[in-house]
């Protein structure tokens, strides 16, 4: 009896010492991506809302071109443009869920994990292109991008891709002076900010989809929106828009998450090529954003459509101190730190 004792505990050490073993070959195999082939990629799938045309999509393209080229085909990237996949209302609930890998919504879209996203909303904080990549490369923006309400929700912020200021459109008059507003509903992106944005001007607002905001427009639903010259010209709203002022009062830019879980399963030695292509196809993300804006801005102008009001800056200002009482409002909610940290970063 005491012989079968003893052999049956030298058993279970055996058993424990060898179940020990296999974890660390498994960690071990963990760093290798060997598993993965160009006939058996590993598949990162990748939605955004815009068209193929836009700043975010050809950004994107070309993240999925260069992760082929630096995996030598072993990751793949599908991407899944003008909410083909999931729409704008979905997307971040696929990415949380793990039906998608990464998204690249309005920064806005996160406000439902941290209010404190709706930074970008906030009227006239950013002065220029200057400042709004100052802040993108700044240890006050990694205070969001990396914050633990994301974190909890098994999601990990990357990096921002820049897209431009917002202006105005609408289809009853040209938008001079602030009482121009007054009565008109324009279409905006879900958020408190905004509300506060079109009740400090007596204008009425309704949250639609991206994606429906070209219909919307065409049924009188509403009478306009506000978008970057890109957007406004790649979803042809010049068709469906008669006026546009160069307000530039608030952005309209997007980050890059990944769904946490997922992106810290793909072995390091394919998982460094893939960051290395997500880095390159950034710096191309940001400086598309400025060229391609110049351009639409010019597309908009002669597409003999609309009638473009170039604000002047003492026009600005006026909106600028209309839209003061949006700051009273959110000011603790987007935070001092974050606020003042952003102003402080100005050139």
């Amino acid at each position: 009896m005491k012989k079968w004792i003893f052999m049956s505990i030298l058993s279970i050490i055996v058993l424990v010492l060898a179940a020990c073993g296999g974890d660390d070959a498994d960690k071990g195999s963990s760093d290798s991506g060997d598993q993965y082939t160009a006939e058996k990629p590993l598949v990162i799938k990748f939605s955004h809302v815009t068209s193929i045309e836009s700043v975010k999509g050809k950004a994107a393209d070309e993240f999925a071109r260069l992760v082929d080229e630096k995996t030598e085909g072993r990751v793949k990237v599908e991407v899944y443009p003008s909410s083909s996949l999931y729409g704008d209302n979905d997307e971040l609930d696929a990415l949380v869920s793990g039906n998608v890998h990464m998204i690249a919504p309005s920064v806005t879209k996160m406000v439902k994990i941290d209010p404190r996203w709706q930074y970008v909303d906030m009227p006239f904080l950013f002065e220029n292109d200057e400042h709004v990549q100052a802040f993108f490369k700044s240890e006050v923006a990694q205070t969001i991008l990396n914050s633990d309400q994301l974190a909890a929700n098994d999601i990990k912020g990357i990096s921002f891709w820049g897209n431009g200021f917002k202006h105005f459109s609408n289809n009853k008059h040209p938008l001079v002076k602030v009482g121009d507003f007054k009565g008109l509903k324009f279409r905006a992106q879900a958020g408190k900010v905004l509300e506060s944005q079109f009740h400090a001007l007596d204008a009425g607002s309704a949250t639609i989809a991206f994606g429906e905001t070209y219909a919307a427009l065409q049924q009188g639903t509403v009478d306009g929106q506000e978008n970057t010259f890109n957007n406004f010209d790649t979803q042809k709203y010049q068709e469906v828009q008669k006026y546009l002022s160069t307000t530039a009062h608030g952005r309209l830019d997007y980050a890059i998450f990944v769904n946490k879980t997922f992106w810290e399963s793909i072995p390091s030695d394919l998982l460094g090529s893939v960051e290395e292509a997500l880095a390159e196809a950034t710096e191309l993300a940001n400086q598309l954003a400025a060229d391609e804006n110049e351009k639409s801005f010019e597309n908009i102008k002669n597409s003999g459509t609309v009638e473009v009001y170039e604000m002047s800056q003492e026009e600005r200002d006026a909106l600028k101190e209309a839209l003061q009482p949006v700051y009273d409002e959110f000011g603790e909610t987007i935070t001092k730190e974050l606020i003042e940290g952003i102003q402080a970063l100005k050139k």
